[in-house]
């Protein structure tokens, strides 16, 4: 299979769906961004940045095979541009110095440096254990992804994570400044990111890799799971009354 007819292009896309049709891997997102990220406290920020840690780097092997299915797409050159080997996120302090060129998993694996997380081996396991997943699929699967997470799917989800209130340390602070500058990269029409994968056209196919995304989300922090609130509510003490 040559790079031209590996991935499904904007000109491929199936026009019998209706206008009005949604993909089930946009329900998962929408799932994540209903997760009750305002409640995470900022050690539990360290432990969701360790698990996108792992999902950082699914995606930049992502756009790597997506370059080597459409080597000579310029759109997708300029996006591994703005993603691997980039100064974009530098300085910052600890992180990158001044002009530093990173790719940026590996500025998320520095910010994780600054102080401990718990339960790092656990986090560690479910991570190896996402990207075993992701690594099992078709790689044309995996490059038409890169759509998804740059034209709206990764915005959303970190506009809700960006709910949360407790930032405060160098490494839930460093990880805002990650979530509040990809905001940036992929929104701008003229020359986002977004627009740039946008001759990317994802389908269900991508269903398993935002579902595995979902699960090691909750996997790192449970409480981040739908109806985490009411299922423990049982456990939390019971205010005595007046003393009679």
């Amino acid at each position: 299979m040559d790079g031209v007819t590996a991935l499904k292009l904007r000109s491929d896309r199936d026009e019998t769906r209706g206008p009005g049709y949604r993909f089930a891997f946009e329900a998962v997102i929408e799932e994540i961004c209903r997760m009750r990220w305002e409640t995470l406290s900022a050690a539990e920020i360290v432990q969701v940045a360790k698990a996108y840690y792992y999902f950082s780097v699914q995606f930049r092997e992502n756009l790597e095979i997506a370059c080597r299915l459409q080597p000579h797409d310029p759109l997708l050159a300029r996006l591994y541009e703005g993603e691997c080997n980039t100064d974009n996120l530098s300085p910052w302090p600890g992180v990158s110095a001044a002009g530093e060129r990173l790719d940026h998993d590996e500025f998320v694996r520095r910010l994780l440096s600054f102080q401990p997380v718990d339960r790092e081996d656990y986090l560690a396991g479910i991570g190896q254990t996402y990207l075993d997943r992701v690594r099992r699929l078709d790689d044309a699967v995996r490059a038409t992804s890169i759509a998804s997470y740059e034209d709206g799917g990764l915005t959303r989800v970190f506009l809700a994570m960006l709910r949360a209130r407790d930032w405060q340390g160098a490494g839930p602070a460093a990880f805002k400044f990650f979530l509040e500058q990809h905001i940036l990269f992929d929104s701008d029409d003229g020359g986002g990111h977004g627009a740039l994968s946008r001759n990317l056209t994802p389908d269900d196919d991508i269903l398993p890799l935002w579902a595995a995304f979902k699960d090691m989300l909750v996997a790192a922090v449970p409480k981040l799971a739908p109806g985490a609130a009411r299922d423990h509510a049982h456990l939390a003490p019971v205010p005595s009354g007046p003393a009679e």
